[in-house]
């Protein structure tokens, strides 16, 4: 390690007249977790529980939901209060997502580390959605027009620990016998399935092309328990 940072400082030196560098924390196998926000214009930040979204390939996300299988409800309310503190820190307004790093391996007291906080609403709201019964698209519009937020942090919280389990995947264009690399070309038959929420504008015989992201849709299923999710 002394000889490795050694030549990070050198190499900063070189690059950027300034050798000093930030040391993080290695998490080996972390898990990755995020909270929902949502702050109006006069002050008033709640948060709407966590979503999980450690299933990634090449580090895009696959498979997102909610609550965290890692996460109970006191680590909930720490990641929580860490969540607001970042909003109210700079004063944010509308829906924005905290994102978290969680060492939660076994045996051992669970910690957690800020990342990034992407200030919009994620792909994977609609798992949120699911558990507290808020459409977060019109809160955005809402709070973007300075409408004052009605949802008091008790009541929400009650609402994502009550509201069951969802998980979402992600629909994507790609070819799995190469890697899964981006796929254009023809959609030959498009039926969305029954008994799930599906977020896609598809139709059978429709052109997919190489000059947009190759995720198409998303599907979201929502139960009492995670277990029946499986069923659908």
């Amino acid at each position: 390690l002394p000889s490795a940072l050694e030549s990070a400082m050198q190499e900063a030196l070189a690059a950027f007249g300034d050798g000093r560098l930030l040391l993080e924390r290695a998490l080996l196998s972390p898990r990755h977790v995020e909270v929902q926000l949502l702050a109006d214009a006069h002050g008033h930040v709640v948060h709407l529980g966590e979503r999980d979204c450690t299933v990634q390939r090449r580090h895009q996300k696959l498979i997102e939901e909610a609550p965290s299988p890692a996460v109970d409800s006191v680590l909930r309310r720490q990641l929580g209060d860490a969540a607001v503190a970042v909003a109210r820190a700079v004063g944010y307004q509308g829906a924005g997502t905290v994102e978290f790093l969680l060492d939660a391996r076994p045996r051992q007291q669970p910690a957690f580390y800020f990342m990034e906080m992407n200030t919009r609403l994620q792909v994977e709201h609609p798992v949120t959605e699911a558990l507290v019964n808020e459409d977060l698209v019109q809160w955005q519009l809402r709070l973007a027009m300075g409408e004052p937020l009605s949802l008091q942090q008790h009541s929400v919280l009650e609402r994502f620990e009550q509201g069951g389990h969802a998980i979402e995947a992600r629909l994507c264009a790609e070819d799995p016998l190469q890697q899964h690399m981006p796929q254009s070309g023809t959609l030959l038959y498009w039926q969305a399935p029954g008994g799930l929420r599906c977020d896609a504008a598809l139709v059978s015989g429709q052109p997919i092309s190489s000059f947009y992201d190759s995720m198409l849709g998303k599907l979201i299923a929502h139960a009492r328990h995670a277990s029946a999710i499986a069923h659908r």
